[in-house]
């Protein structure tokens, strides 16, 4: 099967798709600075938390050396706070932060980032993946029960609508991944019975560019992009497909017919117009009838012809 396109362009009717609610949320850069400033800064406030308890050892003074202990706990306290924002991102991932339940932004620049020490970051995958459906069971447009299966590439484009507006994205995916699927196969034949009509064997490109289309539209409220959609499995089910073989081989031998006919009433036709434009011969209608059937007997029987040597006339 053919691929198609990361952006579909074929339109499916509002009725085919369930309507998905407007998204409350979209994905917006969350304010976050170089992550190494802010480790040097709290490796310096470490040190000089230490520093100072340290210090305080060597003082007499009791209000000094429990000033300087304080006061050391304190930095360090905050020093091991501040760097708690500190956050590694790899490429292909983000994080979507959050403070105190509400969402503050999404990082998708990779390195070590600093951001809000009191905000929660979630991490999730950009990285393009795979999706590929189990061998599914349905009847086609004629009632016929066929096995299709399907992978899709897909990759989250926005983070806050993956994390916020469904429960689960990943398994969101799937499950309407499956049913654009199934959709798909009920709204076609496997094959056309008429030639204009779409079929699911016949018409592989205009299928799957329907389902791109489906499964974008399913799928575009959680944050997710379909970059590719290919069926991978096709087939009558077991218990038709002896008899739908023999159904495929009986057409295959009548078009094959259909062809060696138009063939042949083209080549006699040509033989009798040069036969006639040469006069090589006057032929009646009866001579012609003959020659007509003896050529077709020819060129449209299964085995070699025996030729017949003819002593008399046409007539005797």
């Amino acid at each position: 099967m053919s691929t198609h396109d990361s952006t579909p362009t074929t339109d499916v009717p509002t009725a085919d798709v369930p309507d998905m609610p407007a998204p409350r949320v979209r994905e917006f850069a969350a304010h976050s600075i170089g992550g190494g400033l802010a480790l040097l800064l709290g490796l310096a406030g470490l040190l000089l938390g230490i520093g100072m308890v340290v210090t305080a050892t060597a003082v007499d003074a009791t209000g000094a050396k429990a000033g300087l202990i304080i006061g050391g706990i304190l930095v360090i306290l905050a020093a091991v706070l501040a760097m708690c924002g500190l956050n590694m991102v790899a490429p292909g991932e983000a994080r979507v932060v959050q403070l105190f339940g509400r969402y503050r932004g999404t990082i998708r620049e990779d390195g070590l980032r600093w951001v809000n020490p009191f905000t929660s970051r979630a991490k999730i995958s950009t990285r393009v993946r795979n999706h590929e459906t189990a061998v599914l069971k349905v009847n086609d447009a004629y009632g016929n029960p066929i096995e299709l299966a399907a992978v899709v590439v897909w990759k989250v484009e926005d983070t806050a609508q993956a994390s916020f507006e469904v429960d689960d994205f990943l398994e969101f995916v799937s499950t309407q991944t499956e049913a654009a699927v199934r959709h798909i196969a009920i709204e076609y034949p496997y094959d056309a019975h008429d030639e204009d009509g779409l079929s699911l064997r016949g018409n592989a490109e205009e299928i799957t560019e329907k389902l791109a289309a489906e499964l974008h539209a399913r799928v575009e409220a959680a944050g997710v992009h379909i970059i590719e959609s290919r069926f991978t499995h096709l087939a009558y089910a077991p218990e038709i497909a002896s008899a739908m073989l023999q159904r495929q081989q009986a057409g295959a031998v009548v078009a094959a017919r259909r062809q060696i006919v138009d063939g042949a009433v083209g080549m006699v036709e040509a033989a009798l117009a040069r036969i006639s434009e040469r006069d090589i011969v006057e032929l009646d209608e009866e001579r012609k009838a003959a020659m007509v059937s003896n050529l077709m007997v020819v060129l449209c029987g299964d085995r070699s012809p025996q030729p017949v040597l003819n002593t008399g006339t046409l007539y005797q």
